[in-house]
C-alpha cells in the first residue's frame, strides 16, 4: 500500500491537535463540574440562578459530547464501538477518492472551465511580452540550442544515415529529372547564362593548345598512314594544329562565331528533347539510376548527415553563429508581434485552447483516475492519521464552539420556557 509520508512537520501538528483535544476535553469537564455544582446548589435552595447555570451547563455538555462524537467519527469508531457510519475516512477512503476525482473532472476539467480560464489569462499576449525581451529570447535560444545538441547526440549516426540515404534515393528514383533539367537548360540558353561556360571552355581549350602543341601534332602524325613521308606528316600535323588553334581562338574572341550559334541550337534542341522526347528522357532516367546505384554516390549521400550534423552542432554551440543569431532575432520579432497584434494573439490563444481542451476531454478519465487510484493506494490508518494532523485543530475548535453554543442555547431555552411557562 502507498501511504502519505508522515513527516516531522506532521508530528508537530499532531502535538498541536493533542493540545487542542485536551483543551476541548477540559472544557467538557469544566461544564460537567459546573452542572454538578449548580444542580447541588439548586437542590440546596441556593436560588433561581442555580437553575439557569445548571441548564446552561447541561446543554453545554450535550453540545460538547455531540461534537466530540461527530469529530471522532470522522477518523475512528468512538470508544472503539463499531457504530454504523463512523470511522468515515478509513472506511470510505476509496469512495471519497472516487468522488474527489469525479468532482475535479466535472468542475475543473470541463471544456468551458478550461476555455474560460485560458481566455482570461491571455497567454498569447503574455508570452509575447515576455519573449520580446532580449534577455528572455537569449534564454529560450540557449535552451533550444541545448535541446538540439542533446537530440543530435542521442541519435545514432548509422541509423540516421541509413534513413537519409534511403529517403534521398527513393525520392530521386520516383522523381523524373529529365523534364526539369530540360526546362532549366531552356531558360539558361534563353537568358544566355550558358555563355560563361562556353567562354570558360574556349579559354581553357586555347590555353591547353598553346601549352600542348607538340602533343597535338604528335597525335596527328601518329594517325597518318605508314606509307606517307615523315615530313609530309609533320606538315599536316602543323597545319591541323594551326587551324585548330585559330578556330578555338576565333571562337573565344568572337561572341557571334558560328560555332557558338551551333552550340546554342544544340542546347536548345537538347532541352526540348529532355522535355518531350521519350527516348531521351528514358536514357536520362537510366543514367540517373546507374549513378544512384554506384557505391560512391551512396557513400556521399550517407555521409551527408555527418556533415550536416557537425555543422548544426557547431552552430548550436557558438552563440554568435548565424543559426543562433537568426533564431534569437526571430524569437524577439515573434514576441513583439504577439505583444501587439491582437489577431495573432487570438490565433495563438485559439490554438492553445483547442489543444488543451482536446487533451483534457480526451484524457480526462486518465487524469481523474490518477486521483482515485492514488487515494485507493493509500493506507487507511496512515491517511486518517495525516488528515487529522492537518485539520484536527480546527475540528477541536468545533468541539469548543459546540460546548459554548450549546450552553448559550440551553440558557436561552431555559429562560424562555420559564418566562412563558411561569
Amino acid at each position: 500500500m502507498v501511504s502519505f509520508s508522515y513527516t516531522a512537520a506532521d508530528e508537530e501538528k499532531s502535538r498541536g491537535v493533542r493540545r487542542m483535544k485536551a483543551l476541548a476535553t477540559a472544557l467538557l469537564a469544566v461544564v460537567a463540574v459546573v452542572y454538578a455544582l449548580a444542580t447541588w446548589a439548586e437542590n440546596s435552595g441556593a436560588g433561581a440562578w442555580a437553575g439557569y447555570v445548571a441548564a446552561a451547563a447541561e446543554a453545554g455538555m450535550v453540545g460538547a459530547l455531540a461534537d466530540w462524537f461527530a469529530v471522532t467519527a470522522l477518523f475512528r469508531h468512538p470508544l472503539g464501538l463499531p457504530i454504523p457510519h463512523t470511522a468515515i475516512i478509513p472506511t470510505k477512503k476509496d469512495q471519497l477518492g472516487a468522488s474527489l476525482g469525479s468532482f475535479v473532472g466535472e468542475n475543473f476539467l470541463s471544456a468551458d472551465v478550461v476555455r474560460g480560464r485560458l481566455r482570461a489569462l491571455g497567454v498569447g499576449r503574455r508570452v509575447g511580452a515576455w519573449l520580446s525581451h532580449p534577455d528572455h529570447a537569449d534564454r529560450v535560444t540557449e535552451e533550444l540550442a541545448t535541446a538540439l545538441r542533446g537530440a543530435l547526440t542521442v541519435l545514432r549516426d548509422a541509423d540516421v544515415q541509413a534513413v537519409v540515404g534511403e529517403a534521398i534515393t527513393r525520392r530521386a528514383e520516383q522523381a523524373e529529372i529529365a523534364p526539369g533539367v530540360g526546362k532549366t537548360l531552356e531558360h539558361m540558353v534563353a537568358d544566355g547564362a550558358h555563355r560563361r561556360a562556353v567562354d570558360l571552355v574556349c579559354t581553357r581549350a586555347h590555353d591547353w593548345l598553346v601549352t600542348h602543341g607538340d602533343s597535338v601534332m604528335d597525335a596527328v602524325q601518329g594517325g597518318a598512314p605508314g606509307w606517307t613521308p615523315r615530313f609530309v606528316d609533320r606538315k599536316v600535323g602543323e597545319r591541323v594544329y594551326k587551324e585548330l588553334l585559330r578556330f578555338v581562338t576565333e571562337m573565344r574572341d568572337m561572341p557571334t562565331h558560328p560555332a557558338r550559334g551551333a552550340i546554342d541550337r544544340f542546347l536548345t534542341d537538347f532541352a526540348a528533347d529532355l522535355q518531350a522526347d521519350t527516348d531521351t528522357r528514358a536514357r536520362v532516367e537510366r543514367l540517373k539510376s546507374d549513378l544512384l546505384a554506384r557505391p560512391e554516390v551512396q557513400d556521399v549521400i550517407a555521409s551527408a548527415w555527418a556533415s550536416v550534423r557537425a555543422l548544426i552542432i557547431a552552430a548550436a554551440e557558438d552563440d554568435q553563429s548565424q543559426l543562433r543569431l537568426r533564431a534569437r532575432a526571430s524569437l524577439i520579432s515573434l514576441g513583439k508581434r504577439l505583444a501587439t497584434d491582437t489577431r495573432l494573439q487570438s490565433k495563438v490563444d485559439g490554438w492553445l485552447e483547442s489543444a488543451t481542451i482536446y487533451l483534457v476531454t480526451t484524457y480526462r478519465p486518465e487524469i481523474t483516475s490518477l486521483i482515485t487510484d492514488t487515494v485507493a493506494g493509500w493506507d487507511a490508518d496512515q491517511t486518517s492519521k495525516k488528515i487529522e494532523a492537518n485539520i484536527g485543530r480546527d475540528l477541536q475548535f468545533i468541539r469548543i464552539n459546540g460546548t459554548v453554543v450549546g450552553a448559550l442555547a440551553g440558557l436561552l431555552i431555559y429562560t424562555v420556557s420559564h418566562a412563558f411557562g411561569g
